[in-house]
């Protein structure tokens, strides 16, 4: 048996070699492989585009000939067709009828005489409904020129600009208004002020001292044509006049064509749209109120408004009766007799009568109401209202009881809050702040919002040479005011402004407002202002389309922002980028030109601001289409 004898070193050499061999064969197999499928892919190529989805499946002869020419498609074939597009809105908001020159939606006269006639109902605000809306532009009357500046406008006005001659003729004696060629003059006087404003005012100050700045606010009841305003602003005293709409033709415009502060209003059923404890003085002169009837009813609105230790004034009837009751042609034992329920009033609500000079008569609300409370046992009406709040006042119905004082702990403090004198009182901070009424505004907030204002403002000049420029503007509006920073950083300017506190607000600050001795109102903006057209010369708007975007149309807030504007004027809205650029679509169509720039912090910021500038624009010449515009540059 032959016996094999195995060389370890051979059998080595032998696995080696075998290894080498399957690695050359696997590789030469790989690149037959390779270059087959490239050489089977290059064939493929050559026949035309791979097949879609509408050529997939099995091809026939004329099928495969149509690949050539087919492109790729990826474009999804698994959704239905989109529904066709919502045909584009068309804003068309053309000039109104040269009739409605003087349109004031809420004071409509026709209108007006849907109402009571009792206690003056008709004359309060009664505002057109969705449907009524116009989706129109007010026109300025033909002639209308760029009111005259301050101070000059104090004296003059345009007649082209309120071509209204009644009250020159009416109050022909009495110096209200004259006219002078082309333009009204007014000199000052009034009913109860033959001797003029200024001499009517020297008599008040003889009386209570109007020079030391605590009486800053004032509120004129049935202003005329405001003169009485108009004069105190030479004083630092800023007065609110009010009057119902032609109970005198025009007077409340003449008083802003003046630029004068004004609105219209009447004392009737609801509240004046002001807070509590906001006016430092209240003033009737021959306003033909009845204070004396309804238990008290409008003496005790006066009350809700005067601040502690404000003053009333009352002159004209029935003040010094025995020496004027001829003339005005009622009988001594009436007029006696009116002057005997007004003192009675007055006495109901703790006032103290500290003068009767003439023709003037002056009372003082007290400080507090601690004895005012002590002595309901002597007056038993009016009682302490229990239940409204004393700030609110849109539409809020008035009602025969005493709004109640902040409580205090003794006889000589000052409810609510000692104010300061003026004119630290812009700056210092308002008593409602200092107590903490207000929810979730504090003292540091208040000081960091005047910082915020003055860089605003001057920020805005640097943009606006408009305002920028002393004198340009006299009129101002804030939609929305919050604490006032906005007018407060212009107060050295030659203006005044109309603090808006929107009724929408989270927070009711009108009453901040009036303690920095400034003045304002409430207001919804889906609603008109109790104003006429043409009332203001610059519009400011901060975040007001946000506050309304799911309330009401913004071309409705904006036709109201036209009406209220005089041509020439500017607007300046800061709000969300995406607000200002739907909003600037609509101006487009309204004769503004407007720009749209960056927040002062730099661009980054969403919230912009739109500055515009309403362009010269009037009603035809009477001879003219009247479906035409006069137009200017």
């Amino acid at each position: 048996m032959a016996v094999m004898i195995c060389n370890p070193t051979r059998l080595s050499r032998i696995r080696v070699f075998n290894t080498k061999n399957y690695n050359l064969y696997y590789a030469i197999l790989v690149a037959i492989l390779c270059a087959t499928f490239y050489l089977v892919g290059i064939w493929q190529h050559s026949l035309g585009p791979i097949p879609n989805s509408a050529t997939a499946g099995f091809l026939t002869s004329a099928s495969c000939s149509s690949l050539r020419t087919n492109q790729l498609d990826f474009r999804p074939h698994h959704f239905p067709p989109d529904p066709p597009p919502e045909a584009a809105r068309v804003l068309h908001l053309p000039p109104c009828d040269p009739s409605l020159s003087e349109y004031t939606p809420c004071e409509d006269v026709r209108r007006s005489l849907k109402f009571d006639r009792d206690m003056l109902v008709y004359r309060e605000r009664h505002c057109p409904g969705w449907d009524e809306l116009l989706k129109c532009r007010i026109p300025a009357p033909y002639g209308y020129q760029v009111p005259f500046r301050w101070p000059e406008s104090r004296d003059f006005a345009w007649f082209a600009n309120v071509p209204h001659k009644e009250l020159t003729v009416e109050k022909k004696n009495q110096n209200w208004v004259k006219v002078q060629g082309e333009r009204f003059k007014f000199p000052g006087g009034g009913t109860m002020f033959p001797r003029g404003a200024d001499a009517y005012i020297d008599d008040i100050d003889r009386l209570i001292n109007l020079k030391d700045g605590l009486i800053r606010t004032a509120i004129d009841t049935g202003c005329g044509v405001a003169s009485w305003g108009a004069y105190l602003l030479s004083r630092n005293i800023i007065a609110m006049s009010f009057a119902p709409r032609d109970t005198h033709e025009a007077q409340v415009q003449f008083a802003l064509e003046r630029g004068v502060p004004a609105m219209i209003g009447v004392l009737a059923s609801i509240r004046l749209p002001y807070p509590s404890r906001a006016f430092d003085m209240a003033h009737c002169s021959r306003c033909l109120i009845p204070w004396g009837q309804h238990d008290g009813l409008y003496l005790i609105e006066i009350d809700r408004i005067l601040r502690p230790e404000g003053y009333w004034i009352l002159s004209g009837p029935p003040i010094n009766w025995k020496r004027h009751w001829k003339g005005w042609n009622r009988t001594a034992d009436d007029l006696k007799a009116e002057q005997s329920r007004i003192e009675t009033v007055a006495k109901s609500l703790c006032w103290k009568k500290i003068a009767q000079n003439g023709d003037l008569a002056i009372w003082q609300k007290p400080a507090n109401h601690i004895r005012c409370k002590a002595n309901r046992k002597d007056f038993k009406q009016p009682r302490f209202c229990t239940t409204q709040n004393p700030d609110m006042a849109w539409y809020t119905k008035m009602e025969t009881c005493l709004t109640p004082l902040p409580e205090v702990s003794d006889t000589k403090e000052i409810a609510g809050g000692e104010l300061a004198k003026w004119p630290e009182r812009l700056n210092a901070i308002p008593p409602r702040i200092r107590s903490g009424s207000l929810i979730g505004i504090t003292e540091k907030i208040f000081v960091e919002n005047i910082e915020l204002w003055k860089k605003r403002v001057s920020y805005y000049k640097k943009i606006d040479y408009q305002l920028a420029e002393t004198g340009r503007y006299r009129n101002l509006l804030d939609m929305n005011a919050y604490l006032g920073g906005f007018a407060a950083a212009l107060v050295d300017d030659p203006v005044w402004t109309m603090n808006i506190v929107p009724v929408e607000a989270t927070i009711n600050t009108l009453g901040v407002v009036y303690e920095r001795g400034l003045i304002g109102t409430y207001q919804n903006w889906c609603e008109a202002m109790s104003t006429y057209p043409r009332t203001y010369d610059f519009i400011h708007a901060d975040s007001i389309f946000s506050l309304y975007k799911d309330r009401c149309e913004m071309e409705d807030i904006l036709l109201e922002m036209d009406r209220i504007l005089r041509p020439k004027g500017s607007v300046i809205v800061r709000d969300d980028v995406d607000v200002l650029l739907k909003m600037k679509d609509i101006i487009d169509v309204m004769q503004w030109d407007g720009r749209i720039v960056d927040h002062e912090k730099g661009p980054h910021e969403r919230e912009k601001i739109l500055f515009a500038v309403k362009q010269y624009w009037t009603a035809p010449a009477p001879t003219q289409n009247q479906q035409g515009i006069k137009t200017a540059s």
